[in-house]
């Protein structure tokens, strides 16, 4: 895994990088190059999904990207509508990745049957090495509470809808209090980047309000993971470690209107 890129860790002992890069509504060779060209602009954690129908472009990316597998933090997801396929769906996933093991494995949503039964597949995955973490997407900290206490197994990460315009203290603290690590998706798209406050920050550190946005993320140790079909943008949303925003600044962007 890259060094220069700051990371969670996760209780297996692996480090998630903070900065990942997400394919949702990427799909065929589109999704192919996005990932190739996030790939080598420098990104090191892949998103993808059961339900978004790119596993095997984000693989073959992977693949020809010539970036060593262990470089490569890759998280997929279960779709909640196949309960009593969840291995089966899994060793899918594999073989479309064209991987062993993912780095993480997640819930996409809570299913509204036999929770625990699901939750216990995939500890049981973890044990046998399939997927080197496990965690849930969409889940509320009471349904994660649930599943702790039935299995005694704490999911390592929440992926749920996240931004500085979504920003809720009390929920990031409670993840923070679990050794839960919260990571955001749509980071961008919960927000106006023309906002008075975004820009201004901005532009006192000679970036865009997009930036401002990730790196708000990774100021407060929030997991990012930007989409773009867009080789310049791709890179651009890479480029958040050069400038670190100030208290103040982090507090006006947890202010924003909600």
């Amino acid at each position: 895994m890259s060094s220069d890129q700051p990371t969670a860790p996760l209780p297996s002992g692996a480090r998630m990088p903070l900065l990942g890069f997400g394919t949702w509504q990427l799909t065929g060779n589109a999704a192919y190059d996005a990932v190739l060209a996030a790939l080598t602009a420098g990104y090191r954690h892949i998103d993808t999904a059961t339900m978004y129908r790119n596993e095997d472009q984000v693989g073959r990316a992977v693949r020809d990207s010539g970036v060593p597998r262990a470089d490569i933090f890759i998280t997929t997801k279960w779709p909640p509508e196949r309960a009593g396929r969840v291995r089966e769906t899994l060793a899918a996933s594999l073989a479309a990745l064209d991987t062993d093991y993912v780095d993480l494995w997640l819930v996409h949503a809570p299913p509204r049957t036999d929770d625990v039964a699901v939750w216990r597949e995939f500890i049981a995955a973890r044990d046998e090495g399939q997927t080197r973490s496990i965690g849930v997407s969409n889940y509320g900290l009471d349904q994660i509470d649930a599943l702790t206490r039935a299995t005694g197994e704490l999911p390592a990460v929440n992926q749920i809808r996240w931004s500085p315009t979504l920003y809720d203290a009390n929920l990031a603290d409670g993840h923070s209090e679990r050794g839960v690590v919260l990571e955001g998706y749509s980071a961008l798209k919960n927000i106006d980047l023309d906002d008075p406050v975004l820009v201004r920050v901005a532009d006192a550190h000679g970036v865009t309000p997009a930036q401002v946005v990730l790196r708000w993320h990774l100021d407060h140790g929030f997991v990012a993971i930007p989409k773009s079909a867009t080789p310049e943008r791709i890179r651009s949303n890479l480029d958040v470690f050069g400038f670190r925003l100030t208290d103040e600044q982090i507090a006006e962007i947890d202010a924003l209107e909600r």
